[in-house]
């Protein structure tokens, strides 16, 4: 059962993606950004192996940028989020013509989750929204029941390791041999603990909003609980020729550290 202070953080990250739709919107709009379609939206279409006439769940849909990308490939995508301002979002940029319904839920209130229970789905997906919620166990529950035997989960996440609320980018610069040589590194102070943090998705949002920050291991032992198996598994990084906005943001100066990890959970066929 979510305890008083989940429920506290939830309504918190509620109010704080209400208040950053609007911005959230305009920025990732139909086109996202590098992290989308360097990062996130190849591997997706790999491990998540969208076919026309597929019924898909979008989980977490934010302003529908996945779901519409879904649909135009031919299937038929109910997506939902717990931002009712993200959904109007989502709504006002779906054409009438693409099989998508948009739906307000909590992904951590096992009851509105039953709102999909008499549904089945070939596949789902959950694109960088895992860390954004208090409390995952509902969702991973509902996914059980309502992916058809044989078909997967594919989540992405903000890679823990490299990528968490902790991470600092560094730049140095040492005189060695006779040459300047500038290396980049990342520094992390917490991994295996669960904790949450304020931050900012993007640099000019309204308002900062909780980061809840897991293990790998709790997400895919999680899976592993409602009787999922791993079978796919990407850590995504950015190629070296990607340039970056400053010196210290990500780009093809990390080229060795992946920010955004994907995962594809099966659900196996019953005897």
């Amino acid at each position: 059962m979510p305890t008083h202070e989940t429920r506290r953080a939830n309504l918190e990250t509620l109010a704080a993606w209400n208040a950053n739709a609007a911005t959230w919107d305009e920025k990732m709009g139909e086109a996202g950004n590098d992290f989308v379609n360097i990062l996130q939206w190849p591997a997706i279409l790999r491990l998540l192996d969208p076919q026309p006439g597929q019924h898909i769940l979008d989980a977490a849909c934010g302003n529908g940028l996945m779901a519409r990308r879904l649909a135009s490939l031919g299937a038929s995508v109910t997506a939902f989020d717990f931002s009712s301002n993200l959904v109007d979002f989502a709504r006002q940029r779906t054409a009438s013509e693409l099989p998508i319904s948009y739906y307000v839920l909590d992904a951590t209130e096992p009851g509105d989750l039953e709102a999909l229970a008499h549904l089945r789905f070939d596949s789902a997906l959950c694109n960088m929204a895992l860390f954004d919620i208090a409390n995952v166990e509902p969702l991973f529950r509902i996914l059980s029941r309502v992916i058809k035997p044989g078909g997967v989960f594919v989540f992405s996440l903000m890679h823990p390791a490299f990528n968490n609320p902790t991470s600092v980018h560094i730049l140095e610069e040492s005189d060695l041999g006779g040459e300047i040589f500038t290396q980049y590194a990342i520094k992390s102070s917490r991994y295996m603990s669960h904790f949450q943090a304020y931050g900012l998705a993007l640099r000019n949002q309204p308002k900062p909003q909780l980061y809840f920050h897991r293990p790998l291991e709790y997400y895919l032992n999680l899976g592993f609980q409602n009787n999922f198996i791993l079978d796919g598994f990407e850590e995504r990084a950015f190629p070296p020729e990607v340039p970056a906005s400053n010196p210290l943001t990500w780009g093809g100066q990390f080229h060795e550290f992946p920010p955004v990890l994907i995962a594809r959970m099966t659900l196996p066929n019953r005897a």
